[in-house]
């Protein structure tokens, strides 16, 4: 019978490279992908509102004109309608406690600076990107939750504009999607997706205004298309699959530790869970856990190819090499189930977002804690950051010098400016110190 979960022990002399082999997310041979976009990109580019009316049809299987191709207030409406009051209500606590928390996040707008000792002026102005375009996944799976935690800290930071695209194939959108836009202060949302909703969002067509700045998660094709298009607009991050990481001691209750495993498993067959314990004993009940969670799971099927092919249960030597282990991995989501979990900090160099203890499981920063949700994968935490309200704010850096000042941090400029061959350079600082 094949185990539900590999185990691998970091006393093994082959760990090092089990492990490797364990985070190595191969997503095959992107060429086809790259191409499939790169025409998609350059059709919506050269036809704007047709192409991307064309290839709605094709993947959507939906007709769209121009005038329909963004909700109306009345769709709006019946979506909050149709949902019922126990899920407006949710919606509303997680909106304000995500806001709570950006509001918290958000540095002080506006000019700052000094006069240094030579008389020159410097500091920065941080402003607000003006125009924000939000991709969500489509189709009754939609994620509410993550119109909310892309939305808000945004409209926080004080974007002028913000614009959603979300697909609805064969018409359909889960009415706590629009809903949640509408709650998050979305401008505009359009039944739109894939590569060629990025590509109108990025150039522009005659029907959706071109942004600054695209953020959202989205399939491999989204993924692609947002790469593509760096540079054109910025992004926030391409996005892998979910991952968990956890840190348990044998004293936690294997089904809580089995269920948080599995929250993060039911994404996607790719999605990664990982399990760090120092006991065999209790690592064996965790696997138990999984196989009786799993008969009660409607995504059973998916949960069982995650685990089987990129899951594992490690035991280590103690909770400092644990610590280590999950530097390495620089998970999206580390659990620290211990009992001491603010005394393990100090040893974790790199995870997207971490969890503090027993009774903080993953889902609660997926939906209501406030911290944003989106955060850096398959390592990339490493140098990535969760998405916050910086994301969503520009620098300026601000330079004024007086004629006392030129006169002093002049004559080096242009030392510097020679010695690099740039004449030009030279020339306008010498005649600002009377040199010609």
């Amino acid at each position: 019978m094949t185990s539900l979960i590999q185990r691998l022990n970091s006393r093994d002399e082959r760990f090092s490279q089990q492990l490797e082999q364990l985070l190595r997310w191969d997503v095959g041979d992107l060429s086809l992908i790259e191409k499939n976009v790169a025409d998609i990109v350059a059709s919506v580019r050269q036809r704007g509102d047709a192409a991307v009316i064309d290839y709605t049809r094709r993947f959507d299987r939906i007709e769209l004109t121009s005038a329909n191709m963004s909700f109306s207030q009345a769709e709006i409406a019946a979506a909050r309608q149709a949902i019922t009051a126990e899920q407006y209500q949710a919606l509303c606590q997680a909106a304000d406690r995500i806001r709570a928390y950006h509001e918290w996040q958000k540095p002080v707008m506006g000019i700052q600076g000094w006069q240094d000792e030579s008389g020159t002026w410097l500091g920065q102005r941080l402003s607000p990107l003006q125009r924000v375009g939000l991709y969500v996944p489509g189709g009754l799976a939609a994620y509410p939750s993550s119109v909310l935690m892309n939305a808000i800290p945004a409209r926080v930071a004080g974007v002028a504009e913000l614009v959603m695209v979300v697909p609805t194939p064969d018409g359909k959108v889960n009415p706590l999607i629009l809903v949640a836009a509408e709650m998050a202060g979305v401008d505009r949302i359009f039944r739109i997706g894939g590569a060629q909703a990025v590509a109108a969002m990025a150039y522009g067509t005659e029907t959706v205004t071109a942004v600054d700045k695209i953020v959202g998660p989205g399939n491999i094709y989204v993924a692609t298309a947002k790469r593509q298009l760096f540079g054109q607009v910025g992004i926030d991050m391409i996005a892998g699959p979910s991952e968990i990481l956890i840190i348990a001691d044998q004293d936690n209750d294997p089904d809580w530790i089995a269920a948080d495993l599995l929250s993060q498993a039911e994404h996607d067959e790719a999605a990664q869970s990982i399990l760090l314990t120092e006991e065999a004993s209790f690592a064996t009940a965790v696997e138990q856990s999984l196989q009786r969670h799993l008969a009660h799971l409607e995504r059973q099927a998916i949960c069982r190819i995650a685990l089987s092919q990129r899951g594992a249960i490690i035991l280590v030597r103690d909770l400092r090499e644990a610590c280590s282990i999950a530097s390495r991995v620089a998970p999206e989501h580390l659990e620290l189930a211990v009992a001491d979990p603010h005394a393990l900090l100090p040893y974790i160099d790199h995870a997207g977002a971490i969890f503090l203890g027993r009774h903080t499981p993953e889902p609660i920063g997926d939906y209501i804690a406030g911290p944003n949700h989106v955060l850096p994968t398959a390592g990339t935490a490493r140098f990535s950051s969760p998405l916050g309200v910086h994301d969503f704010i520009k620098r300026s850096s601000l330079i004024g010098c007086s004629d006392q000042a030129i006169q002093q941090i002049g004559p080096p400029a242009a030392v510097l400016a020679q010695s690099e061959g740039l004449t030009a350079h030279r020339l306008s600082v010498d005649l600002r110190l009377g040199k010609r």
